[in-house]
């Protein structure tokens, strides 16, 4: 099989349909760093503003992890009407001049309700109008054996395939929460309606500001000495944070535009799971399913065979992959640096400012992590 990565971002969806055996024959990417991140580590034809490229060759998969920008629940909200999220009509264009055997797009999850869904079903009644099949599925990194947490919404859809066959034939159920963790990450650029906290996972890695300031999480480390115990993760922890290996994103560029790189990304271990269902369909779970009426609202897992729509009861944890490392141990190995004092206080001064719940041994820990840093 071989494929055309579209908004293919740094490859995360490439090497992950390479490590299920699909060749990649094209990638677009308009952001010149990302561009040389590609041509650096893949064997492929790169091309840069997916406006000037005329048609696609013929292959099997096209991917198009299209800009979030304007669907993102942080983002500018315009839909997909904006300049940066109505951009997958360009995709749109080129599969329909050059159709493929499968198409997989991935977007956030804020999709399905923003402007009523807008986005989810202008993309959906385009599928229909043209006689494709469609199924899209909710689903979370931190199940894939990754330490991030990152829920997005995967679709699948076909001419002449059953694409519920790719998303639809894994499904773990809800996981049996631990009782504690060795680290807990949260995010530093919040605290006044939101924590962002992960049990033993980060929040979702952030793309960043477009002048390259990066906004990685933090983590708390239980058991190491104050000062040290609250870190920002380093880019090569970041990297695998999304299935990457260290230093894929090291070729030149400043830290601050590697983590808006890393940031963007797909995870990879998820794009692998999907093109092993693209090479080899299955036979689906048994879940309920019920008819999903026209107007109403989206719900985590759908899928259209023939225009007939149905809702799906499925989890966000398609599989149960244990990590290969703990949070605190991927910091130790890969690297990080106390959380400096502007942004440690910061965050505690709107933390006591607002009204949220937090533990109290962590405003503990976070409260003499100010005093240390503050003092160095």
């Amino acid at each position: 099989m071989r494929s055309v990565g579209l908004f293919a971002g740094i490859g995360g969806f490439e090497l992950g349909l390479q490590r299920a055996g699909i060749d990649i024959e094209l990638l677009c990417e308009y952001w010149d760093p990302a561009a040389a991140v590609l041509k650096s580590r893949f064997d492929a034809d790169v091309v840069g503003d997916i406006r000037d490229l005329v048609a696609l060759p013929e292959v099997d998969v096209v991917t198009a992890g299209f800009p979030c920008t304007d669907l993102s629940q942080v983002g500018r909200t315009a839909g997909i009407d904006g300049n940066e999220s109505g951009l997958v009509r360009e995709a749109f264009r080129l599969i329909e001049k050059t159709p493929p055997r499968w198409v997989v797009l991935e977007n956030v999850p804020n999709m399905l309700s923003l402007g009523g869904g807008a986005a989810m079903s202008f993309i959906a009644e385009w599928f229909e109008e043209r006689g494709w099949n469609w199924a899209y599925r909710t689903v979370d990194s931190q199940h894939f054996g990754l330490r991030q947490r990152r829920r997005r919404v995967f679709l699948v859809a076909s001419r002449s395939e059953d694409p519920r066959g790719v998303l639809f034939a894994d499904d773990a159920g809800a996981p049996v929460p631990r009782a504690s963790h060795a680290a807990y990450g949260f995010s530093w650029t919040e605290g006044n309606r939101g924590v962002g906290w992960g049990d033993g996972v980060t929040p979702t890695l952030k793309g960043g500001s477009k002048l390259g300031i990066a906004s990685p999480p933090a983590v708390w480390r239980l058991g190491v000495d104050a000062g040290q115990a609250i870190a920002r993760p380093s880019v090569c922890t970041g990297e695998r944070l999304q299935g990457f290996r260290a230093g894929w994103t090291d070729i030149g560029a400043k830290d601050g535009v590697r983590w808006k790189m890393v940031g963007n990304a797909v995870s990879v271990p998820v794009a692998s799971w999907i093109g092993r269902g693209l090479a080899s369909p299955r036979d689906v779970v048994d879940v309920d399913r019920r008819t999903l009426a026209a107007g109403e609202r989206w719900t985590a897992a759908a899928a259209s065979m023939g225009g007939a729509r149905e809702a799906w009861a499925l989890s966000e944890r398609p599989l149960a992959l244990p990590a290969r490392s703990t949070l605190a141990a991927l910091i130790d190995k890969y690297g990080g640096v106390p959380l400096s004092y502007g942004a440690s206080n910061g965050f505690y001064t709107r933390l006591q400012a607002s009204s949220l719940r937090v533990r109290e041994d962590f405003l503990v820990a976070l409260a003499e992590h100010v005093r240390l840093v503050g003092a160095r």
